[in-house]
């Protein structure tokens, strides 16, 4: 099956992305776009979040997501401007290279990698919420991780715990809001090749090869591959899944060990 054969799975349907200029989030915001969504892309940078919106036919609003004005702005001018808000993608995340063994990790640290990947979803799904109850429907996508479920000896500390976090809250909204018609979800990436695992990776090559051979498949993910579940997850076709956490990892998280 083609994407054009999903051309109008969105048709009519408004989605806000957060840390939608790059990465995961431009490859879902492209997803969506071409499925018939409008698109509103939420980031930091503004350069990339308008190239995207530029690129996808859709809006850009400057957000910093770790600010509950911002976040309360973001989903009331996409509802006054669009007419509602039927697709929250809440992606927004840093992967810092201060945070680090539990031994090493500051508070400074700690704390801002907790703002952005685990409070900036808290905000985003309590502003998005209300609008959805209002039309009686909606779906939020949340980006917690793979990390969410295992361990790891080259630990990020606050990052694996703030997407532990993220996939708990998800599965409590989920549960919460399942009788009125949203549904919420956890999505858990596997390593994606995107500019942040690069950069990560470019500077300790040999962690990257620690991480490489626990993945059965041999590779990390694309970002459009993770964008392709976000559009399932948000779409009619999941329509009886909510409270879940949907693991797109290459077989990491069942593996004991991989082929050789």
């Amino acid at each position: 099956m083609t994407l054009s054969d999903y051309s109008t799975r969105f048709a009519g349907r408004v989605a806000v992305i957060t840390g939608g200029g790059s990465g995961i989030g431009l490859a879902a915001a492209r997803r969506l776009a071409a499925e018939g969504a409008t698109v509103v892309i939420a980031d930091l940078d503004a350069e990339a979040g308008k190239a995207a919106a530029g690129e996808v036919g859709g809006e850009f609003l400057a957000t910093d997501v770790t600010e509950e004005s911002q976040v309360e702005a973001l989903f009331q001018t996409t509802a006054e401007r669009f007419g509602s808000v039927d697709v929250a993608f809440n992606n927004a995340g840093i992967s810092p290279p201060d945070d680090d063994s539990i031994l090493s990790t500051g508070i400074e640290a700690w704390n801002k990698v907790q703002q952005v990947n685990l409070t900036s979803v808290y905000l985003c799904c309590k502003y998005a919420i209300p609008h959805m109850q209002r039309q009686g429907k909606g779906a939020i996508v949340n980006t917690a991780s793979f990390v969410a479920v295992m361990g790891a000896a080259t630990s990020q500390i606050s990052y694996t715990a703030s997407k532990g976090g993220v996939l708990s809250m998800s599965r409590e909204l989920g549960v919460q809001f399942a009788r009125e018609g949203i549904r919420v979800n956890a999505l858990c990436p596997g390593p994606v090749n995107t500019p942040l695992l690069q950069e990560l990776f470019a500077k300790d090559p040999e962690r990257a090869e620690r991480r490489l051979v626990h993945v059965p498949m041999g590779r990390f993910a694309e970002a459009g591959e993770i964008a392709a579940a976000v559009a399932f997850l948000a779409s009619d076709d999941a329509s009886f899944i909510t409270a879940s956490q949907f693991l797109v990892d290459g077989g990491i998280s069942g593996a004991y060990v991989t082929p050789l």
